[in-house]
């Protein structure tokens, strides 16, 4: 049996570390959140607005994280080319996260599945509930819809290549309230490859139910990782407790 992973997820507002809250800079932290030694996996996002920050400073921060950590690294924010893909990579991710640039032009999960591997290919799904209950994609920080469900474009993107998915309730983001377990499930039944869920943990129960009610291959959390290792330990701990294999 594969171990479930445990991921954290770090958001940084032009090189800086923050929490979200419906997908808006809620709280800064310190840029020394780099203790990552009992952790599975890290998912690294730039969520800086288009004229409100340098590109560099990312970069220099994913750089710096990717030095310091001796697990997978996904790296997203603002991806749109082959050539982004490459950049990012360079600097020390193993894995990339498509969101608005694989919403405009699908081909180029194809292209990095070729090119890198299917592994390397993630598909970042924001998603939003609708009035008559549907999930819907929404692209550019949450704020576009796409018209398309999560169940679709999930389907669509792993048949174009994709390796795994990086799945976040918009509603869910920031209120530590548990994650959306409807729209994990449907996403998590309708596809082959791994998914990673993320928007709405608040405590380790919170992640024990996200793993028996759906067959998600890891668990991201954006807000109560941000402390220290025993926090990170004692999750694990937790799941280990309820019958859900973790790497120790």
């Amino acid at each position: 049996m594969l171990r479930k992973r445990l991921i954290t997820a770090l958001t940084f507002n032009n090189g800086v570390l923050f929490r979200t809250k419906l997908f808006t800079p809620d709280y800064r932290y310190t840029q020394n959140f780099l203790d990552l030694s009992s952790i599975d996996e890290i998912v690294v996002m730039d969520v800086t607005r288009p004229g409100q920050g340098e590109k560099e400073n990312f970069f220099k921060t994913l750089e710096n994280v990717a030095y310091k950590s001796f697990v997978p690294i996904t790296a997203g924010g603002g991806i749109r080319t082959l050539e982004d893909v490459r950049e990012f990579l360079n600097l020390g991710a193993d894995k990339v996260a498509l969101n608005t640039g694989a919403v405009r032009n699908p081909e180029l999960i194809t292209e990095v599945s070729k090119l890198y591997g299917s592994q390397c290919a993630v598909i970042s799904i924001d998603a939003k509930k609708t009035e008559d209950n549907r999930y819907e994609v929404y692209s550019d920080f949450g704020s576009v819809p796409t018209g398309k469900t999560a169940v679709e474009w999930a389907r669509e993107a792993e048949a174009l290549g994709a390796g795994e998915i990086l799945l976040t309730s918009i509603d869910r983001d920031g209120w530590l309230q548990g994650f959306d377990l409807e729209l994990c499930k449907e996403v998590c039944d309708a596809v082959s490859i791994p998914v990673m869920l993320l928007g709405g943990a608040g405590n380790w129960k919170h992640v024990a139910d996200a793993f028996d009610v759906t067959n998600a291959s890891g668990v991201c959390t954006q807000n109560i990782y941000h402390f220290t290792e025993t926090s990170i330990q004692s999750a694990k701990s937790f799941l280990h407790k309820r019958g859900i294999s973790v790497r120790m």
